[in-house]
């Protein structure tokens, strides 16, 4: 009975051990920018308000493909969410917000379909067969970009870089305990 005892806190330890360096690990990776351009940033959607209005954590996402394009780092932008339950597809909101900021409608790519990551990733590849890019830069909140990275690469395509805004609030803190086990089965 000691042994049992033993090897369950054993492996209740090694639980927490791992849980702690993935969380270690995907807030460094999500935090991280080496400043690489690439031909196109895939920007990930998220909520767009009851009034049409999109969520602070969207704008900040949308601001920082902004950036991005304007320092020259990306010559496209793909922006990708599907349609939300306040009735509107985020990533028509997310194109309209980008023009409204002088971003050209040429260089602006819309998925409205993105429902979820995987399907995100799958519709960009969609997208790559016309578009020929050939790196991108994934743009989420931090917490997400490991896992967007991990699924593009499960995919084949390998040159990926992302950028997170640098944008914190409290839900923080339940999308990154929800991270860990999406990473592992999605």
């Amino acid at each position: 009975m000691k042994i049992l005892i033993k090897s369950f806190k054993f492996l209740v330890f090694l639980m927490i051990s791992w849980f702690i360096a993935h969380t270690i690990y995907i807030v460094v990776d999500g935090l991280s920018d080496e400043g690489k351009k690439a031909d196109i940033a895939i920007i990930l959607g998220s909520k767009v308000n009851e009034d049409g209005t999109l969520s602070t954590r969207l704008e900040k996402r949308l601001e920082t493909g902004i950036k991005l394009y304007k320092n020259h780092r990306v010559k496209k932008i793909l922006v990708s969410g599907g349609l939300g339950k306040e009735g509107f597809y985020e990533g028509s909101k997310m194109k309209e917000f980008l023009v409204n900021k002088a971003v050209p409608d040429s260089i602006i790519l819309v998925d409205n379909y993105g429902n979820n990551t995987r399907l995100t990733v799958e519709n960009t590849l969609k997208f790559q067969q016309k578009y020929k890019f050939k790196n991108i830069i994934v743009v989420s909140q931090y917490f997400h970009v490991t896992r967007t990275k991990k699924l593009f690469k499960e995919k084949g395509f390998t040159q990926v870089e992302s950028v997170s805004p640098r944008y914190f609030e409290w839900r923080n803190l339940y999308s990154i305990l929800r991270e860990f086990p999406a990473y592992y089965t999605q």
